[in-house]
């Protein structure tokens, strides 16, 4: 492939009384090498720069051939905001701006407008205020597409994929099913090699109780679920370690014979990876038919319009996008 192929980004700006608008502001200062194509509202856009005292140039994406980004400026999909965003409040009335954001990047990645999609962080509490059931983007994206997908979180030279993802504690044993296990398993398979072109990918599995659940004095998930769903993959060539305990799956020694960590729940995985590289990771939507990035923080409604916000997380989810919308170019060119 051509090192000059400069992929089209969507960047959907989240939670508009939250970090989302600044960190879109501040990215603009940057020089990136990717077509870059905030959706949001202009106005909104407009207002934050100037609480944050940035230039901004914004550019109409809707009548405008895309290029790449140059620092100071935005190209711009203008969706505008229900009611005016006032910075650290929140406003359930635009909570369907925010999700009209998200429609149209995944439908605008699915025609192939854009390579891949960005997502700043949304506040899922205001959302479920405004009446609309709502558990996460992952979910989220999910529905949309109509795909299963799997949560991965990358940073400090870890990738962290989990088994279930925003459920209650006491949910989480009886959501460990033999079916979730291998499907969740199969796209972490077919993800690492596709998108992150790894050949044979190394996949360390999490037991779910502690000790792995002790030969069952623990728990007999491992015994009854896990290792039975691992045997059958092993069968097909997949490369699994595990189930390893999970206070010994992070030892670093043992990190760099993993490509992926597989984990049973979101507090037994991510903590980690985000003592590791919080600030800097990327959230990642395997199993999507498009590219979906993420930051690894949450709205921080205390910082919005301060310029305390850091851009690390977001800069890193763009190149990630980047990255892996090059790698799919790369095979596409060279498919049979």
């Amino acid at each position: 492939m051509s090192i000059n192929f400069i992929p089209t980004l969507a960047l959907t700006a989240g939670e508009p009384a939250g970090i989302g608008p600044d960190l879109c502001v501040q990215v603009a200062q940057h020089a990136l090498a990717c077509n870059l194509v905030v959706i949001a509202d202009r106005e909104l856009l407009l207002a934050r720069a100037h609480q944050l005292q940035l230039p901004l140039k914004l550019i109409d994406a809707a009548s405008t051939a895309p290029s790449q980004h140059k620092a100071g400026c935005l190209q711009v999909l203008h969706i505008p905001l229900t009611e005016p965003a006032v910075p650290g409040t929140l406003n359930p009335a635009n909570a369907h701006y925010i999700l009209a954001t998200l429609q149209y990047a995944v439908e605008a990645c699915k025609t192939g407008r854009f390579d891949g999609m960005v997502t700043a962080p949304v506040h899922k509490g205001v959302i479920n205020d405004a009446g609309i059931p709502f558990t996460g983007h992952t979910e989220y994206l999910s529905q949309l597409t109509h795909s299963p997908v799997v949560m991965m979180l990358a940073g400090g030279n870890m990738r962290v994929t989990l088994a279930t993802t925003h459920l209650p504690l006491k949910e989480v044993a009886a959501a460990i099913t033999a079916d979730r296990i291998e499907s969740k398993l199969r796209i972490i398979q077919r993800d690492l090699i596709t998108r992150f072109m790894l050949d044979k990918p190394r996949i360390a599995v999490a037991g779910l109780n502690p000790h792995a659940g002790e030969s069952g004095h623990l728990g007999r998930e491992e015994i009854d679920i896990i290792i039975p769903v691992l045997n059958k993959l092993r069968t097909e060539g997949m490369h699994l370690i595990g189930p390893i305990p999970a206070d010994t799956l992070f030892n670093p020694a043992q990190l760099q014979q993993y490509d992926c960590i597989f984990t049973m729940y979101h507090d037994q995985g991510l903590p980690v990876l985000k003592h590791a590289s919080f600030g800097g990771g990327v959230n990642i939507t395997l199993g999507l038919p498009i590219i979906r990035t993420s930051v690894d923080h949450g709205t921080a409604l205390e910082l919005a319009a301060t310029g305390r916000a850091h851009t690390g997380s977001l800069l890193a989810a763009i190149e990630m996008a980047m990255q892996l919308a090059r790698n799919q170019a790369l095979l596409l060119r060279h498919a049979p």
